[in-house]
């Protein structure tokens, strides 16, 4: 199994909260993972072709304002994946964190993926319709969902209710990781003998993680703090994190925009 880590979407540009560093653009972290059995599978699928292409129908414009997308068709997985020879058809699973607008928008490049996410997830997105958050057009072509509640499954970790992703066995798992979106989850990857976990946006930024005063960034915590739907939770949440991500020799824990952590672990330049 090869894991590659995909940027899927450049926004706005941030600066590190201590000396060193350059500021960098905001990343939609996604990881393409290609499986002995399985084809590709896709874990998040970011700002997508029709993002690119007609994003005053696809995406919110209050959205489009404070994110400040790039949207580079460069950028997007489909590209991405066919630059590596790869076909869009070759994407036989994409598992989501969750469904908010930059982890979705590529769904619709690969109608015929299974699209593995939680079932309170799903419920909130189609319950709420178009928001800045939740947006349809993403899932209008009607995608192979496979959904999950989160009350089944095993302890993992430290969290429960941690289950295999269907048809793909033991080497991803889907971990429940609430407070940020109804349904939000983390995705774990096998990776050489680790646990490769993406956080989605259970965290922002890497300094969240840290073991000695933790602290999170000025500006992504506006969005954090703003998009949450369970504060006491979400908290919780990002403590299990630290203590899994303290464990360096099993774990390496991600989150999705957080773009030196996407420098670190891809090896690639703004």
């Amino acid at each position: 199994m090869k894991v590659h880590h995909l940027n899927c979407g450049s926004m706005m540009k941030i600066e590190p909260t201590y000396d060193g560093p350059p500021p960098l653009h905001a990343v939609c972290h996604c990881l393409l993972v290609e499986t002995d059995t399985q084809g590709l599978v896709l874990v998040e699928s970011g700002l997508g072709s029709d993002d690119v292409r007609r994003p005053q129908e696809t995406l919110d414009p209050e959205w489009t304002e404070l994110a400040a997308p790039e949207l580079d068709f460069a950028e997007t997985a489909l590209s991405q994946i066919e630059r590596l020879g790869y076909a869009a058809s070759d994407v036989r699973h994409i598992a989501l964190t969750h469904l908010d607008v930059d982890h979705s928008g590529g769904l619709p490049d690969f109608p015929d993926a299974r699209v593995h996410v939680m079932a309170a997830e799903l419920a909130a997105a189609l319950d709420e319709g178009p928001s800045r958050r939740y947006r349809p057009a993403h899932w209008a072509h009607g995608p192979r969902w496979e959904t999950y509640e989160e009350r089944a499954g095993e302890e993992w970790a430290g969290f429960a209710g941690v289950r295999q992703l269907a048809g793909l066995g033991d080497e991803l798992l889907l971990v429940p990781l609430g407070g940020h979106s109804a349904g939000h989850a983390a995705v774990a990857v096998r990776d050489r003998g680790r646990w490769l976990v993406h956080a989605g946006d259970a965290y922002f930024y890497h300094r969240e993680m840290a073991q000695e005063s933790p602290h999170s960034h000025p500006v992504m915590d506006l969005v954090q703090l703003d998009a949450q739907v369970d504060s006491e939770l979400r908290i919780a949440n990002q403590a299990r994190l630290r203590e899994v991500a303290a464990r360096t020799d099993e774990f390496t824990v991600l989150n999705a925009h957080d773009p030196w952590d996407f420098l670190r672990l891809s090896g690639s330049g703004d």
